[in-house]
């Protein structure tokens, strides 16, 4: 006697309509997901559609918000990735409920809306900020570099600009020199007016590939005097260094050293502020400035425009620390808008902690000098050492766990509002965790 088995008949149509409810867990993330869109003001994005009323009716902008959302949720950031994901993976396919945009329509969608897209985070943050009950007191800054979507060895240096400008102008006046000689001989021998088309082609191509080089020489002077401008030094006299990079696919992002692997990629500096009790992300920024030094300040003041409130006190890196940092976290404290800083002043080894030494600071110590002194004391030490498992993992979550370490769009204000996206998602998915406790 056979082994009997359950009923499996892969060729038997359903006999009634399936229900989107019967394919996943009732507590799975892609409902949560749904029913936190719901809940968002999407009026911004609606607004596009009502606006035209012509032509084949679009997909609903809360059904691809919720598409995209998701994707970001669990690591998908492709548009070509998500719409394959559309149509095999089960999550997907309920938040669409039957409907298939190709990737084309995702990506348009995601570009036409972002920086209503970017607005999503405030509305998700106050959202998780009330399920948890979290008071905003003493959050953790840290940055971290995310490659752009454009390869350093499309970049090219400045010194190396100047000398292929040099060399592609003489190969032009080489060229041209041949053409007329060329010309002249065919004109002869087949009359004006007749002859190849070869050489024109391969001239036209060195005069476009000088036109750029020369537009990307403005672009690193532009760069040059803004800098000089800056720092206070003659903007008229100000000139590239000869390794300052300027890259032809992503122009905006930077050649940028990676803390954790050593090497230099073409980067945007990604930051962010956390709280500690749910490791919600309070505040976020991008610059294209290789060290965290000019962040303190901007970054206090996306967390009190992000999130509605100013913290109570900041812990950050030996990166931030700097005369002008401490001095304007010293002046807030002056006020009503107080934040204290507890901010490493140099590097410090693994299990490292100097213990401050006895006797008084001396008169006219500097401000580095007495925040290296308060973060030797017990109190302070114990503070400083609990930034690590505030922020760092959360970086940790984002780039390890949701594999995301490139963004898919390129420019600046792109690069902006893709990281809100990536930060209000990792909102998202703290908030789901605390829920489903």
């Amino acid at each position: 006697m056979s082994k009997p088995y359950k009923p499996y008949q892969p060729e038997q149509d359903l006999l009634l309509p399936p229900s989107l409810k019967d394919w996943l867990p009732e507590k799975h993330l892609a409902y949560f997901v749904s029913d936190v869109v719901d809940e968002l003001d999407l009026r911004g994005i609606e607004a596009v559609y009502e606006k035209e009323l012509r032509g084949q009716p679009p997909y609903h902008p809360r059904m691809m918000t919720k598409l995209l959302v998701y994707a970001y949720c669990v690591g998908v950031y492709s548009a070509r990735k998500i719409e394959q994901r559309v149509k095999e993976d089960v999550a997907f396919r309920v938040l669409a409920a039957g409907n298939e945009p190709d990737f084309r329509t995702i990506a348009d969608f995601r570009k036409i809306h972002l920086e209503a897209l970017k607005g999503l985070f405030e509305q998700v943050l106050k959202m998780a900020l009330e399920v948890g009950a979290v008071k905003l007191g003493r959050v953790a800054l840290d940055g971290s570099k995310i490659k752009a979507n454009a390869s350093k060895h499309k970049a090219m240096s400045y010194e190396r600009m100047v000398e292929q400008e040099k060399a592609i102008r003489r190969e032009v006046k080489e060229m041209l020199a041949q053409a007329e000689a060329v010309d002249a001989e065919e004109d002869v021998r087949y009359g004006k007016g007749c002859g190849g088309e070869e050489l024109p082609e391969e001239l036209q191509r060195r005069q476009t590939r000088l036109k750029r080089i020369q537009e990307a020489k403005r672009a690193l002077e532009a760069r040059a005097r803004e800098r000089a401008k800056k720092e206070g030094q003659a903007v008229e006299a100000a000139q590239p260094k000869g390794k300052d990079q300027y890259n032809f696919t992503d122009p905006e992002s930077r050649i940028m050293k990676d803390g954790a692997t050593k090497e230099f990629v073409q980067a945007y500096n990604a930051q962010i502020v956390v709280e500690p009790e749910l490791q919600l992300i309070v505040g976020h920024g991008v610059t294209q400035a290789a060290n965290d030094k000019e962040q303190v300040a901007p970054m206090m003041e996306a967390v009190e425009e992000q999130c509605g409130e100013r913290p109570r006190a900041v812990i950050a890196d030996s990166g931030y620390c700097s005369e002008k940092n401490l001095e304007h976290l010293e002046s807030a404290q002056r006020s009503e808008r107080s934040i204290e800083a507890f901010i490493a002043t140099e590097r410090q080894k693994h299990g490292e902690r100097k213990v401050a030494g006895g006797g008084r600071l001396p008169k006219g110590a500097t401000r580095v000098e007495r925040m290296k002194r308060k973060l030797q004391t017990k109190a302070g030490a114990a503070i400083y050492a609990a930034r690590k498992g505030i922020v760092e993992p959360v970086f940790g979550q984002i780039k390890q766990g949701r594999g995301f370490r490139r963004f898919s769009l390129r420019g600046f204000e792109k690069v902006k509002a893709e990281w809100a996206l990536v930060c209000a998602t990792h909102n998202l998915l703290k908030m789901y965790r605390a829920c489903s406790a």
